[in-house]
């Protein structure tokens, strides 16, 4: 059944898909399904105010492709210095070392007027557990003020503070949700809260920290189609617990792959999953495109591999089985995208 806002899908969303319908979820190989821009707009159409009123195609269109990075350092050192697309080290005054998972910016259309793009700056994070020891909420505060003190340098008496965008951190937890909790969303936003005598505060002018917390819970999505956020929870269940047999069937709902012709090239060499996908469409298409998904999730997962301390024999390996490639170019790939990158 065609999804009411459904998106065409793009080379790089299906072969995260068919990589992430072998896992049991939040492996390094699943998180890679959170790269694609057509789950990121599923995820930000219903959780940034900012987006209320626009279509998933548009919200899509807003995210600026060449920000996507995963691993970002959340110390500030690192932060203001690291160009975007690289992972150059920094540390801050013996600090640990902690990483966003998915750090990315996208346009703010309240705020963008003309030529000038304000933006949002945006960090997700797919959670395995709702109760790591410490509350989820804090961690996601000192995220955002993190985050906001990166976008200064080094601040001096003309620091210009009205340069500061607003900022989202997204947590979606799967597991060891409270029962009553289970399949529930809450936000966390600074706002003016009281004011005496005459004075209307603008809004845009402290309203720049926003926290959204996502409580899953179970394998089996037990909702009914008009609850409210029904849509929302059963695409983050499927994409989250998603090693089950009706997965493929879920996501098509909302991400439609037979119309676009980057997909009908080397059909038959497709695994189970993108072969019940691209049988409804053409054979043919553009090398390219399919070649260019390929290696940025290639090169995700050597990049999780490597901030988890995989080690380098088990990647190769699992460059190998989940892409195919002969042990030389599996080697090839990680050295190639490991050459210069350290992890603490």
């Amino acid at each position: 059944m065609k999804g009411i806002d459904q998106i065409q899908g793009s080379m790089e969303a299906l072969s995260a898909m068919q990589i992430t319908a072998d896992m049991e979820g939040l492996d390094a190989e699943c998180k890679m399904v959170f790269r694609a821009k057509e789950v990121l707009a599923v995820i930000l159409q219903e959780t940034i105010e900012e987006y209320r009123g626009y279509s998933r195609k548009e919200i899509m269109d807003f995210i600026e492709s060449s920000s996507i990075d995963q691993e970002k350092e959340v110390s500030q050192g690192r932060t203001n210095t690291q160009v975007q697309g690289e992972h150059a080290e920094f540390k801050q005054l013996n600090e640990k070392v902690s990483y966003f998972d998915l750090l990315f910016k996208a346009k703010n259309p309240r705020l963008s007027k003309n030529h000038v793009v304000v933006s949002l700056h945006i960090d997700l994070e797919p959670q395995k557990t709702y109760r790591p020891g410490y509350p989820v909420e804090k961690r996601g505060i000192y995220y955002l003020a993190r985050r906001i003190s990166s976008q200064l340098t080094l601040v001096t008496d003309t620091t210009d503070y009205g340069r500061l965008e607003k900022c989202y951190s997204i947590w979606i937890c799967r597991d060891d949700v409270p029962e009553k909790e289970r399949y529930s969303m809450s936000f966390y936003e600074f706002r003016n809260t009281h004011n005496l005598g005459q004075c209307m505060p603008d809004r845009e002018n402290y309203d720049l920290l926003t926290l959204v917390v996502v409580r899953l819970g179970q394998k089996e999505y037990s909702g009914k189609e008009g609850d409210e956020g029904y849509n929302f929870m059963r695409f983050l269940n499927a994409i989250m617990y998603p090693h089950r047999e009706d997965f493929i069937q879920t996501i098509s709902e909302y991400i439609d792959f037979s119309q676009n012709e980057e997909l009908w090239q080397e059909v038959s060499n497709m695994s189970g999953l993108g072969q019940s996908i691209l049988e409804e469409g053409r054979e043919e298409g553009r090398e390219e495109g399919r070649e260019k998904g390929r290696e940025e999730s290639m090169q995700a997962l050597v990049l999780d591999h490597l901030e988890e301390q995989v080690p380098r024999e088990r990647s190769i390996q699992k460059l190998q089985k989940l892409f195919g490639l002969a042990e030389e170019k599996a080697e090839q790939y990680y050295e190639k995208f490991t050459a210069g990158v350290r992890y603490k």
